[in-house]
């Protein structure tokens, strides 16, 4: 098993994420059903916020607020004091708020003292009623917060605000949005502040959304309330071509593909979760992502064309993920193909996997490795650890490993921006495995310990420093190109 078998099985990657596509599964596959509201923006265009212009409701803006954005009382009333600066210039203001600060973690640890880390499936309704709590917990704060601004505010749940889920706890799938209690509250002058992460099904439970809950019931909501837009307050100033904190001099991207965007949410991109960026797209919503300290232009998600597509740079961005285990499953004992078995245990648990590669149909044993979320995989390893010792193999899994991620458009039919990933992470000594190509990416599973190093090392070769080691790095790839000539 090579890695070039795992870059041909790019169709195998995630339960409900398509490698270099926008998929539509994230919105429950219900794409056409938000609130029984007629989603009548048009297509994403070239250039501009996706979906952008007639037949939305003008005036009317969700805003969401994210954790690290509300963590003190000091950014709480920050947030408020910029939601009632809005609303005073002649906004309609929708607000959907995160648990604060390190909130959910506080109340995973105080549920792992009962449960253990992975909840068996009696306490996942438990566990979601726990975690609902620091949502909700923060949008009454931030509406009194609203209060001592002389704004008038009220806090919802997602239920209250009409959100519909449906699928299993701990992974709800936004179903449709009953819009009337908000639209009710802006007629009356109101701000409605949503408590994000959360919706009930159809028996009235609280179903928690999973990853990303928050910024999808940002997006849910403007796609249902027919928003003229979305906005993402974040504690950084957009979207970046590195993560800031490992990258010293990154640029501030203006517009990102929407379908870029999803790719970089996917493969580490802290700013804007992936199940979002695709329902923006799936009901075109124009989204932005903003600074919630300073003002500034922020980073737009356009529509997945642009201008000069095939003169433009490759590589918008390196992203990176530290939450990473590699998964290998080993059986000699089998007469038949396993990769339908384990792929089901994957999508039982609702696992995300990257990077999948497995034996050919001639190989005497069968092999199949994956790549997959360290925090995720616990509840499937008892599992796939049975599947394997059943057919008289073996589950081998190695958390010493990271993913770092060459972004851009093109990819695959430039395979010179792929030969300078492998290129510079070889000259810095960064051993790769279990590579993995496509139009919108190229992966690479790499020593955990050397994650950071890497990112700058690729930054730098691709030329997306900001000042002279961009210059720098330009001239490096116009001389590899001319050895290569």
């Amino acid at each position: 098993m090579t890695s070039g078998q795992a870059s041909g099985h790019a169709s195998g990657q995630a339960p409900g994420h398509a490698s270099g596509r926008i998929s539509g599964q994230v919105s429950g596959e219900a794409a056409g059903e938000v609130a029984g509201l007629p989603l009548t923006g048009p297509a994403p265009g070239c250039g501009t916020a996706t979906g952008a212009g007639q037949g939305r409701r003008r005036g009317l803006v969700v805003h969401k607020y994210g954790g690290s954005s509300l963590a003190t009382p000091q950014q709480v009333r920050r947030a408020a004091a910029r939601i009632s600066a809005a609303r005073a210039r002649g906004e309609r203001v929708v607000v959907v708020v995160s648990a604060q600060g390190d909130t959910t973690d506080h109340l995973l640890a105080r549920a792992a003292a009962f449960t253990g880390a992975a909840p068996p499936g009696s306490a996942l309704r438990e566990s979601d009623q726990l975690l609902a709590t620091g949502e909700i917990a923060s949008a009454a704060l931030t509406a009194m917060a609203l209060h001592g601004h002389g704004t008038p505010a009220v806090s919802l749940t997602g239920g209250q605000a009409g959100l519909r889920v449906r699928g299993r706890h701990g992974a709800g799938l936004v179903d449709r949005l009953d819009p009337g209690r908000i639209l009710d509250l802006l007629d009356a002058g109101t701000v409605p502040v949503v408590a994000g992460f959360q919706g009930v099904d159809a028996r009235g439970e609280t179903v928690t959304l999973g990853r990303g809950g928050s910024d999808t019931t940002a997006v849910a909501l403007a796609a249902g309330l027919n928003a003229e837009r979305c906005l993402i307050h974040t504690d950084v100033p957009g979207v970046f071509s590195a993560d800031p904190r490992v990258v010293a001099a990154p640029r501030l991207l203006p517009r990102v593909p929407v379908d870029v965007m999803a790719e970089m949410a996917f493969t580490g991109a802290r700013v804007l979760h992936s199940r979002a960026v695709e329902l923006a797209a799936l009901h075109h919503v124009p989204t932005l992502v903003l600074s919630s300290a300073t003002e500034g232009p922020g980073t737009v998600i356009t529509g997945i064309c642009g201008p000069a597509l095939e003169t433009a740079p490759a590589v918008t961005a390196i992203t990176h993920d530290a939450d990473v285990v590699r998964v290998l499953l080993r059986c000699a004992d089998t007469g038949r193909d396993l990769a339908p078995d384990v792929l089901g245990i994957l999508a039982r648990y609702a696992l995300p996997v990257d990077l999948v590669a497995r034996s050919g149909p001639a190989e005497e044993e069968f092999r199949m490795g994956f790549a997959t979320r360290r925090g995720d995989f616990a509840a499937a390893r008892p599992a796939l650890a049975s599947l394997a010792l059943a057919h008289g193999g073996e589950l081998r899994v190695d958390e010493q490993v990271a993913k770092v991620t060459v972004v851009g458009t093109g990819l695959a039919n430039r395979p010179e921006s792929t030969a300078r990933m492998l290129s510079a992470l070889a000259r810095a000594g960064i051993a790769t495995t279990w590579i993995l190509t496509s139009q919108i990416r190229a992966s690479a599973l790499i020593p955990q310990k050397r994650l950071e190093e890497a990112v700058r090392v690729l930054h730098t070769a691709f030329a997306l420093d900001v000042g002279e080691q961009a210059e720098q790095a330009e001239q490096t790839g116009q001389a590899e190109q001319a050895e290569q000539g």
